[in-house]
């Protein structure tokens, strides 16, 4: 079988996949996990990103943190790469106040949600955080959730994934699906080449629905949402975060190692990858106003991204509207959190038993009403 696309999503699904003693091959138009991933900050942060109305997507995510422990130890022993797991937990932190009466909200939405979360007074949140400003007003504290290097991430799942059968095909750019008689048999490349197999998991990321080959009503629809980010490192090391910090509206993230990740904007501009003036004002003024000393950070790289965005911001895991046609697509905000669970039931799927719990992430959620206007 093949699978279309390198990042983390697609590799953790080949990886399992191969695990089966299926014949997997990876297609990826670049190296592994040089498009979005490769931006991506980390965050495994179910509880932060918590949502009243998105609760199918929630129960996931708490799922994926509650195994992601045992995921990258797994992962360590199959490859031999240490994954940068940290298990640092996390702050959502207040300014003004009126942040901190939009944070006691999101306090009792979690409440409601039976998360286990605490309110901090800015006191309290300085004595765990010494560098927060004196500024801050009020914080949540976060404890389980966690964040990971994306980039090692992607190292570890590639290793394994060769080391468990798989063929990993850098270089290798799909053009389109190919179907044939009504199902997708193979994909065929941009030298015009073609490669033939009953399933196709699609896992492109934010250029999933761009694929050609598949008529209007089997398509997907996902969309890419431009993220901006800014990797720095401190010069005298690590220690002056040891929690990610979230602030309205974006993040820091501490690699426990002296780098941290500040990210990130959230602009609907299609698949434009600059970096602007405006995006990196803005995120170094908010991240320096509640962490001053973040001024003294030398800065090593700046870059922006897409997420895979969908109509309901959850994800696309499962069998599609053709025979031999998978999706692993549309994560949104939480792909590298919903990796190691979007492989599962992509394996689930592939072999004809996906649980109920797959059900709200079911492509056929989207399949055009009789009018052909999609649901």
């Amino acid at each position: 079988m093949i699978v279309v696309g390198g990042g983390v999503i697609g590799l953790t699904a080949a990886w399992r996949l191969a695990q089966r003693d299926l014949s997997v091959a990876l297609l990826e138009r670049g190296e592994p996990g040089s498009g979005t991933s490769h931006v991506a900050a980390g965050m495994l942060a179910p509880i932060a990103e918590a949502d009243l109305g998105e609760e199918p997507v929630l129960r996931l995510g708490l799922a994926a943190a509650a195994a992601y422990q045992s995921f990258v130890a797994e992962l360590h022993q199959a490859s031999g790469i240490d994954p940068g797991y940290t298990p640092c937990g996390a702050l959502l932190v207040a300014r003004d106040r009126d942040e901190a009466e939009a944070l006691d909200r999101e306090l009792r939405v979690r409440g409601r949600l039976g998360l286990p979360v605490a309110r901090l007074r800015s006191q309290q949140a300085r004595e765990l955080e010494p560098a927060l400003a004196p500024t801050l007003r009020l914080a949540l504290d976060v404890p389980d959730d966690h964040a990971i290097d994306p980039r090692r991430l992607v190292a570890a799942l590639a290793q394994a994934l060769v080391h468990a059968g798989g063929r990993l095909c850098p270089g290798t750019e799909v053009a389109a699906l190919s179907v044939e008689q009504g199902a997708v048999d193979g994909v065929t490349l941009s030298d015009g080449s073609r490669v033939n197999a009953p399933q196709v998991v699609v896992a492109a990321g934010p250029w999933s629905g761009e694929l050609a080959g598949l008529p209007e009503h089997a398509r997907v629809p996902v969309r890419p949402i431009k993220g901006q980010i800014l990797r720095l490192h401190d010069p005298a090391g690590p220690g002056l975060l040891t929690r990610v910090l979230r602030m309205r509206p974006g993040y820091v993230v501490p690699r426990g190692d002296g780098r941290y990740v500040i990210g990130g904007t959230m602009e609907e501009r299609g698949f434009d990858d600059t970096v602007t003036a405006g995006g990196v004002f803005e995120m170094l003024r908010d991240a320096i106003e509640l962490v001053p000393g973040l001024s003294e950070l030398v800065i090593d790289e700046l870059s922006a991204g897409m997420r895979p965005g969908t109509p309901d911001n959850a994800p696309l895991i499962g069998a599609g509207a053709l025979p031999g046609l998978q999706w692993a697509a549309g994560h949104y905000r939480n792909g590298i959190l919903l990796a190691p669970v979007t492989a599962e039931l992509i394996v689930a799927s592939v072999l004809g038993c996906a649980p109920e719990s797959a059900a709200p992430f079911a492509p056929a959620r989207f399949a055009p009403s009789p009018a052909g206007v999609r649901a």
